[in-house]
């Protein structure tokens, strides 16, 4: 009798412990009161002031503000709306979401020149931005960025030469360092020559400069010909299996550039002006075209 009665004495010391840390803790994480400031974005932030009352009945400005055109704004707006759009009537809308982060995208603007615009907090900013990024990447990448195929590059092939009188042309490749802030702990793997801190983004392009396909987060301080080569984009080309069609004709060659033929018997080739020269094995960079 006495254990059972010393085991539920125990329950009920172990019960109110539990309730004194459950109440500890939501003490601990009671809210700030919201300042004056943002309570007036409904009326007074930049999506009812200037986008609502000014850039609507402007295409111009509206294409200045987001780079994108009204059309383009909805299309994008309708693929991502389901994932984006509030459960609460008051709480910032999917539309507004969006265009907070096409202007950060567009402008390059601080998180802090962000909130003094459109009313919102910086880390509230900073969490709307990564949400629509990752929902915009899950939805529009499939769509707008698949894998290419022959028939594509033969597309290409004669954009490039209509448009640019360049011949059995399967697109344009480039590396474009995109500044970040170092991250902790990384030594000089993102510092490159430019003497910033970056990541690349390597592209390749058609004729329209649309993008084809992309690899993107390689370290500063790695040149383009070694992202290539460790890329998938590249591994493909190099191999044979990124979708470019089989030769149709010898091609005589370019002075002072290479041809794809020399790596895989493909006639077609890509132009950059970002190889490097010929290392000490005397090989050259695969797959581009190289501005002598």
């Amino acid at each position: 009798m006495s254990d059972i009665y010393n085991n539920n004495f125990l329950l009920y010391l172990l019960n109110e412990e539990a309730s004194d840390d459950l109440v500890m803790l939501r003490a601990r994480r009671k809210r700030n009161p919201v300042r004056p400031f943002y309570r007036c974005r409904p009326t007074e932030g930049a999506y009812t002031i200037l986008i609502k009352n000014q850039l609507s009945s402007d295409d111009y400005l509206f294409r200045q503000y987001c780079r994108l055109n009204k059309q383009q704004f909805n299309f994008v707006l309708g693929q991502i709306i389901d994932e984006i759009q509030p459960k609460y009537q008051r709480a910032i809308n999917a539309e507004e979401k969006l265009f907070l982060t096409l202007r950060f995208l567009a402008s390059g603007e601080t998180f802090r020149s962000l909130s003094l615009a459109y009313r919102i907090s910086e880390s509230y900013i900073a969490r709307i931005v990564k949400h629509v990024l990752n929902v915009m990447r899950q939805k529009l990448v499939p769509l707008l960025m698949k894998p290419p195929s022959p028939n594509d590059f033969k597309r290409i092939e004669q954009e490039f030469w209509h448009r640019w009188n360049v011949p059995n042309c399967a697109g344009g490749i480039d590396g474009k360092h995109c500044r970040i802030r170092a991250p902790k702990n990384s030594g000089s793997l993102f510092f490159n020559y430019k003497n910033y801190y970056s990541i690349v983004l390597l592209a390749i392009v058609d004729a329209n400069c649309k993008f084809v396909a992309v690899d993107v987060g390689a370290y500063g301080k790695e040149s383009d010909n070694g992202i290539f080569q460790k890329s998938s984009m590249g591994k493909k080309i190099m191999t044979s299996t990124f979708g470019i069609p089989p030769p149709k004709s010898q091609l005589a060659q370019f002075p002072g550039k290479i041809l794809l033929t020399k790596y895989n018997g493909q006639n077609y080739y890509y132009l950059t002006d970002l190889s490097t020269p010929e290392s000490r094995s005397g090989s050259t960079t695969p797959a581009c075209l190289r501005r002598s």
